[in-house]
């Protein structure tokens, strides 16, 4: 890669934040008149089983201070507000969905409980002090960054030590057949382009994890019954409604990703927790950080 070509890149990268935002606020009737209020592609017939799942999966409690990492117009955070009454951080890169968010929150009386913030979530070490959250999760929000590495460094700062990440998302495809595998990862880079996204290779993504310190606490499908599910079709009632994407041969279409749901843990510098079921990491990240047994 050349300089030009390599500051180009940077550039694209760089601007890239506001592109989601653009993209959301451009078509920010399309995904209330197909998705509503809760925008994720994968999801159940009953809007409220796949809130209540996630509610139990991401581990919420009344006490937690959490952040929704991308929480477009707030209705999980809105949602899970009313139910669980835990205190929400939500941010988004897109000022319609904000705007749209803040009124619904006034509507139903939740600003003493969710707290909205127009920002780039790469940089949530900036706009939040050391060890906030107790909890951060990203519902189909991870895969809008193009720098995974440093959106996980930025979450681990502002994730207190036991603290919990939850990540529901689309990951690539992998098929033993190199024919079909490059048919995956052309529909992907049209799906990368047409979103604003950055679908994540699953390897990759637990290499960085491991690298930066966290814990995987599980890697799995949705634990849901399948006849519970939304026809995915719907997201191609998004696409004919804007043009974005368009799959028109579905028969053919070979399908480039996988939904898993992802928790990592923020190993807390606790050496008496000897019985804790992470106790061998909590120890390897005292040592990593020199920190003395005497200073906890």
């Amino acid at each position: 890669m050349s300089i030009f070509d390599k500051l180009t890149f940077k550039k694209k990268e760089e601007n890239h934040p506001k592109n989601v935002g653009d993209f959301y606020n451009k078509n920010h009737g399309a995904f209330l008149q197909v998705y509503g209020e809760i925008i994720q592609a994968f999801r159940t017939n009953n809007l409220s089983t796949i809130l209540d799942y996630q509610i139990q999966s991401i581990g919420l409690k009344k006490e937690h201070r959490v952040l929704d990492a991308g929480c477009g117009v707030c209705g999980p955070a809105r949602y899970f507000a009313q139910l669980v009454a835990c205190e929400i951080d939500a941010v988004t890169i897109s000022e319609t969905q904000l705007k749209f968010a803040q009124e619904k929150i006034v509507e139903e009386q939740l600003q003493e409980k969710i707290h909205t913030h127009l920002y780039d979530y790469h940089l949530v070490d900036k706009l939040f002090p050391k060890e906030t959250f107790d909890i951060v999760y990203f519902l189909e929000s991870f895969g809008h960054s193009t720098d995974k590495e440093k959106l996980l460094k930025a979450v681990w700062k502002v994730l207190k030590p036991g603290g919990e990440v939850y990540i529901k998302d689309l990951f690539r495809r992998i098929s033993r057949s190199k024919l079909v595998q490059f048919k995956i990862d052309n529909e992907i880079k049209r799906i990368n382009k047409a979103y604003y996204y950055d679908v994540a290779d699953l390897n990759n993504f637990l290499n960085i994890v491991r690298e930066i310190g966290y814990v995987i606490v599980f890697v799995k499908t949705i634990d849901i019954p399948l006849d519970d599910f939304e026809n995915l079709s719907i997201s191609n009632e998004f696409q004919e409604l804007t043009g974005i994407a368009k799959i028109d041969n579905w028969e053919k279409y070979i399908f480039p990703i996988d939904f898993f749901e992802v928790k990592l843990y923020k190993p807390e510098y606790d050496i008496k927790k000897g019985m804790h079921r992470y106790f061998l990491q909590n120890i390897f990240q005292i040592q990593m950080n020199h920190v003395h047994k005497n200073e906890i």
